[in-house]
């Protein structure tokens, strides 16, 4: 074999190893290369019912990068300077979303070239949060001279008056069938006659007209016995 002949050989087995190799490099920086599709954004609410937008980043590169989700042309988050692992780290942005809703996430190499986009859409259901209840309220705010007073106003009863101090008692009514008081001390002239006394003076005066006709048919029959 000439000596053309092996050196040609030669320089062709240099070209084919300096080929794979270059393929070899290229296949391996390709799958150590920062892309977009390493990143994946999602919205879910936190512990506490806050909306939060959520960007696992699995960058087996693990290249330094600047994180912004937006809505619309609005920025409501960002973080700076970070970097995934081909496992993924997960960047929570605290944003309250609203349901239905498309955000978007942008991804840029920290001091270097844009990576690219993507958008995310909010469940159709928002996160409701609910306050705690407070076990110490503030106490009240006494009422000031331009405030009126919510106390309640005690009404002042008017005393009603009696019926024995409005009401004149009844005049007393004579009884005209009690009998007069012994002893002769009633007064006529005061008390005034009652109904019977007419009745009563010829009952007295019948038995007076008796008492004298028997006291003279006495007094007859006594001479008459002395002769």
């Amino acid at each position: 074999m000439s000596i053309n002949r092996r050196t040609a050989i030669a320089v062709r087995s240099i070209g084919v190893a300096s080929a794979a190799a270059a393929l070899a490099l290229g296949v391996a920086g390709s799958a150590f290369a920062c892309s977009i599709t390493e990143f994946t954004p999602s919205a879910s609410c936190d512990d506490s019912n806050h909306g939060v937008i959520n960007v696992l980043d699995q960058d087996g590169s693990g290249t330094a990068v600047d994180i912004t989700v937006s809505q619309g042309t609005t920025e409501v988050g960002s973080q700076k300077n970070v970097k995934g692992t081909r496992e993924g780290v997960n960047f929570t942005f605290p944003v309250e979303w609203t349901a239905n809703t498309v955000y978007t996430v942008h991804v840029v190499k920290t001091g270097g070239a844009d990576v690219g986009t993507k958008e995310v859409t909010t469940p159709d259901k928002a996160c409701t949060t609910t306050p705690p209840p407070d076990d110490n309220p503030p106490p009240a705010t006494p009422p000031t001279d331009d405030t009126p007073s919510t106390q309640p106003t005690t009404a002042t009863a008017t005393p009603t008056p009696s019926a024995s101090t409005t009401s004149p008692a009844p005049a007393a009514v004579a009884d005209t069938n009690a009998p007069s008081p012994a002893g002769g001390t009633s007064n006529l002239a005061e008390t005034g006659g009652g109904s019977n006394t007419g009745m009563i003076a010829g009952v007295a005066a019948v038995l007076v007209a008796a008492g004298a006709g028997t006291v003279f048919m006495l007094r007859r029959r006594n001479p008459a016995g002395r002769h």
